[in-house]
């Protein structure tokens, strides 16, 4: 038994595999739950109550999407073009270090000015920061993976030591926390009262631009190019190196916006939990989606629906809220496979 690379894949197979790798995670789900002594239907209709049952369920579960939108777009770029960004969570917190540094009063600034501004400085914080592991990659061959994984204790590291140092805030009583930005650095609210944000709807533009970019432009086919064969695109005439700077210049930009949309929009500072693991879920996002940048905007929002709809789970049925990890886990595995068998398939002998 064998794999062969499938000439073309049909249409229906890109379609039903991802269907059936959702069915066999429902299925695994349903007999954890079964373990744990409740009914699966009941912890289904608990966790889709909890993350859409109502205006305040489907208004956190958005929320908690935005993050994840931005992530998820960040690692689907990078992965297209076989630049394997795994340190989405270090640029998410570089934009969250801009947007405390430069929104707690330092620029006096209007907010269409100021916010703006923010969002510029904080990509280019991220994008810098990945700048340096693809510097290393094309150079010298170093495995990025490696790189970008390290960096992320090195910039949780180095957030801790700011929050106990320069950005502590004065009036925080000994808490490890920066000062609140200023109102004219805040992102306003969607619905008044409620959490949902305009990073929100800043993360349905940059997934429509990054689809445009990825499918109607000369840098998204060199992208597409490169992730399909890098020597066969240097033959071809292009800058393999170029492309990947390029690309690691907006992943790690669009991961940090995510940090800018955390504090500006939803914390109004910055804290060592800002994240709880949004990067690292962003490869989640972005496997599940097939690096499809509208598909990421539903894959994010079905992963942050399993999440919040978990917690709320949690607390009627009494099943720990630990199963949404091992459906987002399960989610991930199945995908790869659906993803194999997309592109392959068996051949026996």
């Amino acid at each position: 038994m064998r794999l062969e690379p499938k000439p073309a894949p049909s249409l229906g197979a890109t379609l039903l595999y991802p269907v059936l790798a959702v069915a066999v995670t429902l299925g695994i789900t349903a007999l954890l739950v079964l373990a744990a002594g409740a009914s699966p239907y009941s912890v289904m209709h608990l966790v889709w109550k909890g993350a859409a049952g109502s205006q305040f369920a489907l208004l956190e579960t958005l929320t908690r999407a935005t993050p994840l939108i931005f992530t998820g777009l960040a690692v689907a770029v990078a992965f297209r073009a076989k630049l394997w960004n795994i340190g989405a969570e270090a640029q998410l917190y570089a934009g969250g270090v801009v947007t405390v540094v430069l929104g707690t009063g330092a620029l006096p600034l209007p907010a269409f000015l100021l916010i703006p501004l923010i969002m510029v400085v904080a990509m280019a914080a991220g994008a810098l920061l990945l700048l340096g592991p693809a510097l290393l990659k094309t150079r010298f061959g170093v495995d990025e993976v490696v790189t970008t994984l390290l960096l992320n204790f090195i910039v949780l590291l180095f957030v801790s030591m700011l929050l106990e140092g320069p950005l502590k805030d004065p009036m925080g009583l000994g808490w490890p926390q920066s000062s609140r930005v200023i109102a004219e650095a805040q992102l306003p609210r969607i619905i008044q009262g409620k959490r949902l944000h305009y990073g929100f709807v800043i993360a349905l533009v940059a997934a429509l631009a990054l689809w445009f970019v990825m499918k109607k432009t000369a840098l998204g086919y060199e992208m597409r190019a490169v992730g399909h064969n890098a020597q066969a695109a240097a033959f071809a005439g292009i800058p393999v190196n170029a492309v990947l700077m390029k690309t690691a210049l907006l992943s790690g930009g669009l991961a940090a916006l995510a940090g800018f949309c955390e504090v500006s929009g939803l914390k109004g500072n910055l804290t060592l939990d800002l994240s709880p693991g949004y990067g690292y879920t962003g490869i989640v996002v972005a496997m599940l989606a097939m690096l499809n940048p509208i598909g990421v905007v539903a894959s994010a929002i079905f992963v942050a629906g399993i999440f919040v709809g978990a917690d709320a789970m949690s607390r009627s049925a009494g099943v720990p809220s630990y199963i949404a990890d091992v459906m987002v886990a399960t989610a991930l595995l199945t995908m790869v496979v659906a993803i194999l068998f997309t592109r392959f398939r068996l051949r026996w002998k």
